[in-house]
């Protein structure tokens, strides 16, 4: 079911909050490299809630499908043009591709169950998940600062062992650590550079802020501002800006 005007088919509305995704949400290199290697020798993918086209092999003939019109007006001129549909009813042929991909959308999905049952229905070879562990969000400081972001988060993502039940087969779950630097701007890119959270568009690319009140919003935001000004953050947090990279909830499920 898709409740919102521009087709997104999620609890999210993409076209209020979406506009700036393709800027701050950009591919994050050791990602990309961890995808790769999980297709394997695959030539053909689908990628399932493609947004913006980030994390589309470019060595690859992508098939693209994004249910939001705002997302699919993002993606770059170069990238194939993607196809309006759901993860849930997928309109090709079973076994149509090498394999499928999603990356950051399966708690977009109406149907988890029915998503992942297409996703292996359409594709011969590996089902490659880039998502978030529930169990592992809060490791993140934000949820000293903004607890209700952490909570929704930990509501949206499905438990990991669905995820692989969903897929069957034989399962891989590869932790993906996070980079300083991360281009990627999910919350847990911003570990060790905390000012960024005080970007209200940094935020809005993602989805859990959404979901607040705005004056609740406000008050988490204000909090970490006092303590970034007080040096209360540093004194606690501060050896994560010079820390190479974190472990926090990012993982990838491969399914062979």
């Amino acid at each position: 079911m898709r409740a919102h005007r521009d087709g997104s088919a999620g609890d999210a509305d993409y076209g209020t909050i979406g506009e700036g995704y393709g800027r701050y949400r950009q591919p994050e290199p050791a990602f990309e490299e961890a995808i790769a290697r999980a297709l394997g020798d695959a030539r053909t993918v689908i990628n399932v809630g493609a947004g913006a086209g980030s994390y589309e092999p470019a060595h690859l003939d992508v098939i693209p499908v994004e249910p939001s019109a705002s997302m699919r007006a993002q993606r770059p001129a170069h990238l194939a043009t993607a196809i309006d549909a759901t993860a849930e009813s997928l309109p090709f042929p079973d076994d149509h591709v090498d394999a499928a991909m999603a990356t950051f959308s399966v708690h977009q999905w109406a149907d988890l169950d029915a998503g992942l049952g297409e996703l292996r229905r359409v594709a011969r070879g590996p089902v490659v998940i880039m998502t978030c562990d529930p169990e592992r969000l809060d490791r993140f400081w934000l949820v000293d600062y903004a607890p209700e972001v952490i909570r929704t988060e930990a509501r949206r993502y499905p438990a990991i062992d669905r995820i692989a039940r969903g897929l069957g087969g034989d399962i891989e779950v590869v932790p993906l650590p996070i980079p300083l630097q991360c281009r990627d701007g999910f919350g847990e890119a911003y570990f060790g550079r905390p000012e960024m959270l005080l970007d209200p568009a940094a935020r809005r690319a993602n989805s859990a802020w959404s979901f607040l009140e705005p004056a609740e919003a406000e008050r988490a935001v204000d909090h970490l501002a006092r303590d970034l000004a007080s040096g209360a953050w540093d004194a606690r947090y501060g050896e994560l800006r010079t820390r190479p990279t974190f472990d926090g909830s990012l993982v990838l499920v491969v399914a062979r």
